[in-house]
């Protein structure tokens, strides 16, 4: 499978003038980004071994400022202070639900949890769950894991009014709860597609974009009349079905153009035009498989490298840093991760440890943007979403 992947300059060539993708078959390659966009940057030093309090003698210490991670493997939140050495950076946590995975925090510091059990509302400043807002929709009996039945990706309209979530509902399509952040019920609920990692919303707060890891798609949201409209996003194709790996997984919105940025295996990165539906394919340099991204507020693209699919062809974990322009430069990382958030300041990149399947260990990594230079804390338990306050 990972062989039919991997582009040719030739194919590459030939296709450089087609405009758009909605899905080729495995095997297809992607339309050819401008030659400018294919150089990369030289790729940033592995990583030093962390000393024994945890931290690498190169790395910067990270700004103020105070992390939450979402404890997947337990049913808490973490706080955490990456200024903060060894033992000390972590701040305490707080019993959310069952299983957390996504969150996404207020300007007034409320954070919603996604667990399996329902929506959490947690006061950060007093640190303590303060509500927990069951699903309208029935996902089954409550239980742990990977394919686990309950809400995951989750996000916030810009005005803080409303809160969306995406709930998985095994075997069948996923929905997108609407929960009303005052009056703390769901409102409303829209199907979507199957197992729902990511939620983004656009600028203007009129769409909310719903990624489908299991149906190959995005599902567009209109937030004025609650209709939906399903784009798939299956640059290699949807062969393989349930059991493909190449299906997306989280995406971000580009503040340029509103266009959503959806990345493939280090190799492909899909364009997606929530308007028309069209889908447009430029190459990554990565070449591993990836998972959680951020995006910069002057445009750069953060994505996070899981590590291989086949060891024998693809690349190890690592941090894209992907310019405006389509140049990129390849921070290695130890191990499996899952999700990143940038500071307040955009110098640093926090990289949670989590990661959705085996493989993942218990802590962040410290991503100096300036140096490449990474440090590893070991805080929470198999922390997944991570948020700063």
């Amino acid at each position: 499978m990972t062989s039919n992947r991997r582009f040719t300059a030739g194919v590459l060539a030939a296709l450089a003038a087609v405009p758009a993708l909605a899905g080729c078959a495995p095997g297809d390659a992607a339309p050819a980004a401008p030659p400018s966009a294919w150089s990369t940057a030289p790729a940033a030093p592995s990583p030093r071994a962390t000393d024994t309090a945890g931290r690498s003698a190169g790395v910067r210490l990270a700004p103020g400022g105070t992390l939450v991670v979402t404890d997947f493997g337990a049913d808490t939140v973490t706080f955490v202070d990456p200024s903060r050495r060894g033992d000390a950076a972590g701040l305490g946590s707080v019993e959310v639900g069952t299983a957390p995975y996504g969150i996404a925090v207020g300007d007034g510091g409320t954070a919603w949890v996604a667990t399996a059990e329902g929506v959490a509302v947690v006061d950060t400043r007093a640190r303590e769950r303060t509500a927990l807002i069951p699903y309208a929709t029935d996902t089954g009996p409550v239980t742990t894991g990977e394919y686990r039945g309950g809400g995951m990706g989750i996000a916030l309209s810009p005005d803080g009014d409303r809160v969306y979530v995406g709930v998985n509902v095994p075997g069948d399509r996923g929905r997108l709860e609407v929960i009303d952040a005052g009056e703390r019920k769901v409102t409303g609920t829209v199907p979507v597609g199957r197992r729902p990692f990511d939620v983004d919303v656009s600028g203007d707060g009129r769409h909310v974009y719903v990624t489908g890891h299991d149906s190959f798609d995005v599902t567009v949201v209109d937030t004025a009349d609650w209709t939906a409209r399903r784009v798939e996003v299956a640059p290699y194709g949807t062969e393989g079905g349930l059991g493909s790996w190449l299906k997306p997984h989280y995406a971000a919105v580009r503040p340029s153009d509103g266009a959503l940025l959806v990345p493939f295996e280090g190799e492909r990165l899909a364009v997606v035009d929530p308007g028309t539906g069209r889908v447009r394919v430029e190459r990554m340099t990565a070449g591993t498989h990836q998972h959680g991204v951020a995006m910069g507020r002057d445009g750069t693209l953060y994505v996070v490298g899981t590590g291989p699919i086949d060891p024998s062809e693809d690349d190890g974990p690592s941090l894209t840093v992907r310019s405006p322009d389509g140049r990129e430069r390849l921070i290695p990382l130890q191990g499996p991760h899952e999700s990143v958030v940038l500071s307040s300041d955009g110098r640093t990149a926090y990289v949670s440890g989590g990661f959705t399947r085996d493989g993942y260990w218990n802590g962040l990594s410290v991503v100096d943007l300036d140096t490449g230079e990474v440090a590893r804390l070991s805080v929470g338990d198999r922390p997944l979403g991570v948020a700063l306050l």
